[in-house]
């Protein structure tokens, strides 16, 4: 196997982060989680009370030869709402919010600059929080590969489906064959 890096973000569910970058080419794992809280360990009913402090994120693993960090971000704006704040569409609370955990200096760096960059795409400020990798939880296995074994439930049907749309018709050519 290739040399490997990650990327964890945090864009709303996780469910619509995963399914996306499941479908990168260079992407050998997208893994739903948590990240950022204070709890170890956290299940899903108690991140989703928002006192955990966790995030809904997603650990990337892919292959930096095949697509780099910064094609991964440039995807990640695309496929989320930067600027608003603990929220994606009907998604509320501080488990929802946009963020990017970075893995060391070269990281943080070019997510500063991606962010710079991503701005004047939006009129809006940019909220996504900029932080150091805390430890990542994989969530429970049901929310695996949410999107793919479940394409017909409603949300993925509604929301998680046009962000797949987008993502193909915007970055055809970093799709997977």
């Amino acid at each position: 196997m290739a040399v490997t890096e990650k990327a964890l973000l945090g864009g709303g569910c996780f469910w619509c982060i995963e399914a996306v970058y499941t479908r990168v080419r260079g992407v050998y794992s997208a893994i739903s989680g948590y990240a950022g809280g204070a709890r170890k360990n956290p299940s899903y009913e108690q991140v989703c009370t928002g006192a955990t402090g966790h995030a809904e994120v997603v650990e990337i693993t892919y292959d930096p030869a095949v697509i780099s960090y910064e094609e991964i971000l440039e995807i990640f704006w695309a496929i989320h709402d930067p600027t608003t704040l603990n929220a994606q569409g009907a998604d509320r609370g501080t488990q929802y919010r946009s963020v990017i955990y970075y893995y060391n200096e070269e990281q943080k760096q070019k997510a500063l600059a991606s962010i710079a960059q991503a701005q004047a795409g939006w009129s809006d400020p940019i909220v996504t929080e900029l932080s150091p990798a805390p430890e990542f939880y994989p969530a429970e296995s049901y929310h695996q590969n949410y999107y793919n074994e479940h394409p017909t439930q409603g949300y993925c049907h509604v929301v998680i489906a046009p962000k797949i749309e987008k993502f193909m018709e915007k970055f055809g050519d970093k799709v997977k064959e």
